[in-house]
């Protein structure tokens, strides 16, 4: 297994599906983690402890990002490093998705999205771009983009441009954090069972059709997603720059599945 020892990680909106995971698989590896979410809650607690079953740190830290930019990264930021000082590891997780049909889609709406999706991970990210450029930390980032980022449905024309921004993120930071020793990559979930996704099992017509247009047939469990996060995190993955790792099965591949299934 990769090692993580000695590295201190936040991921944002890690109380459960794929950040979760992630944390999980992080603290497994070895690193310290500094779980995230808009309160403490029941799913708060049980990522926390099982970080800390692990065998590893873990601690925990509140904050609204999809609230204005400004105040909420800023008091995210301030929270992690009072709670960690040596974070060297940003998972930019926290995400989420507030669509309507385009022709109903209001501002508001676009906005919020564009705050949490786009603007905190940009921002955030500089904020501790800028603290470890300081300290001459090498840290590493990891932006969580989606398959939505290169595969659009008409229901989420909002959350689609916001993953699509999340990818070229990847690479333009990767350009300009590269000099700095700053390594900037991505992982791309396609569909996973998180509870945002518990209508897998009430749409079964859905879900088999997803299934049916990916390559390997499943429609896995999140934590699929977490060995990788924690490959390109790691010391494994040092040349590894402005890459986003797609986890999904194989669908952004297919150009088309064959008719009838298998």
């Amino acid at each position: 297994m990769i090692d993580l020892s000695g590295h201190k990680a936040l991921i944002t909106g890690s109380t459960k599906g794929v950040g979760r995971s992630i944390a999980e698989a992080f603290a497994r590896a070895g690193a310290g983690v500094v779980i995230h979410g808009r309160k403490m809650s029941d799913d708060a607690q049980a990522a926390i402890d099982t970080c800390r079953a692990s065998g590893g740190a873990a601690s925990f830290i509140t904050s609204d990002l999809s609230g204005p930019t400004g105040e909420s990264v800023r008091a995210t930021f301030d929270a992690a490093v009072e709670t960690e000082p040596g974070i060297d590891i940003l998972v930019n997780n926290a995400g989420q998705y507030f669509d309507q049909p385009y022709l109903d889609m209001t501002l508001e709406r676009l906005e919020r999205t564009m705050r949490l999706n786009v603007m905190a991970p940009y921002m955030l990210t500089q904020a501790f771009a800028r603290r470890w450029r300081e300290r001459g930390i090498g840290g590493r980032v990891l932006m969580i983009g989606s398959i939505n980022g290169r595969l659009a449905e008409p229901e989420s024309t909002a959350y689609d441009t916001s993953k699509g921004a999340v990818e070229m993120m990847v690479r333009t930071l990767c350009v300009a954090l590269a000099p700095h020793g700053i390594r900037v990559n991505g992982l791309a979930p396609g569909l996973v069972r998180t509870p945002q996704t518990a209508w897998i099992d009430e749409r079964t017509s859905a879900a088999e059709w997803i299934a049916h247009h990916t390559p390997n047939g499943r429609i896995p469990h999140s934590d699929v997603c977490g060995d990788g996060a924690v490959y390109l995190c790691s010391d494994a993955a040092e040349h590894v720059h402005g890459q986003m790792l797609l986890i999904d099965g194989g669908m952004s591949a297919w150009q088309q599945p064959e008719e009838g299934g298998r």
